[in-house]
């Protein structure tokens, strides 16, 4: 609600709603499995994955094992959205190959797009009949100095990782509030850069976009609990990928290394653990965190 200032003599803002935690809401706690399970049943199934997933992003470096992750785990369908057609039907048919009884689709999205997002989650839920996991990791990535930088620039950079963000949880959770029982989960890619500023590279509007994304996390985390809906959100360091590659790199990926106790970059892989605990079971009573993967960059 948006309340012109000559109005603000009177005023009724909407109020959230919490969860009440009884066995009837859709924060209940998990029912414990019998004591005639096996330890290596029960282990097995504290992260188990089940039903269907958007992953944004899902051609991209960490998007493409976060979606293999998934399906290792037990998801029965995916559906990578993502705006590189030739990336993304590869990355489709090489997981279809790896797991020829998920069902596995690509849409070509543009998450800055209110009706492209939002065409595209409904056709994801007729398909699938259901969506229960959102993986938000589409994004770009961009270094100018602050007094250079155009207005277009700043606003892309927003458009892309803050805006492009909040359309596809807000899309998908318009979905996830009417599951009967279930909610389900969702989770941002945020960054250190929402946390520190990077060195030796200027990138103001990047580290902006991503401090949004922690704070958008928080707030819906807060506002859709009581729906059964966690939100939470992944920080990744400097991570080996496209996106941290390239002619005329070398130099501050030195640098990035140097400033970390493990003395390397990260490595797609090593994400994969945290999307597992957080789209699974074993993430149950975790909503409205950030989990930092940085190889201790941020500790200094």
């Amino acid at each position: 609600m948006t309340t012109d200032r000559s109005q603000l003599t009177s005023r009724n803002p909407p109020s959230m709603t919490l969860s009440t935690g009884t066995a009837t809401s859709k924060t209940a706690a998990p029912t414990s499995a019998p004591p005639t399970v096996l330890p290596a049943e029960r282990a097995r199934d504290r992260f188990a994955i089940s039903g269907n997933a958007i992953v944004t992003g899902g051609a991209g470096g960490i998007g493409s094992v976060a979606c293999r992750a998934l399906l290792e785990h037990g998801l029965q369908g995916l559906a990578l959205f993502d705006l590189h057609p030739n990336e993304a039907q590869n990355t489709v048919n090489a997981l279809k190959k790896e797991f020829p009884s998920a069902k596995i689709t690509f849409y070509k999205v543009d998450i800055t797009d209110p009706d492209s997002v939002a065409d595209a989650v409904a056709t994801v839920h007729d398909t699938l009949g259901s969506i229960d996991i959102l993986l938000c990791f589409a994004g770009i990535v961009g270094a100018t100095h602050a007094l250079d930088i155009s207005v277009s620039e700043w606003n892309k950079m927003l458009a892309v990782n803050t805006t492009g963000v909040f359309l596809c949880a807000q899309a998908v959770a318009r979905y996830m509030a009417h599951e009967s029982s279930k909610g389900g989960s969702i989770i941002l890619m945020a960054s250190i850069s929402g946390h520190i500023v990077n060195f030796p590279q200027p990138q103001v509007h990047y580290n902006a976009s991503k401090a949004a994304v922690l704070s958008i996390k928080s707030s819906l985390a807060a506002e859709w609990a009581r729906l059964g809906i966690r939100v939470n959100s992944i920080s990744p360091g400097y991570m080996d990928t496209i996106l941290n590659e390239g002619e005329g790199l070398d130099g501050h990926r030195r640098e990035w290394a140097k400033r970390m106790p493990f003395g390397r970059m990260g490595q797609p892989e090593e994400l994969t653990g945290v999307v597992v605990l957080l789209a699974s079971g074993a993430g149950s009573y975790i909503t409205g965190a950030d989990i930092v993967v940085d190889g201790g960059l941020t500790v200094f």
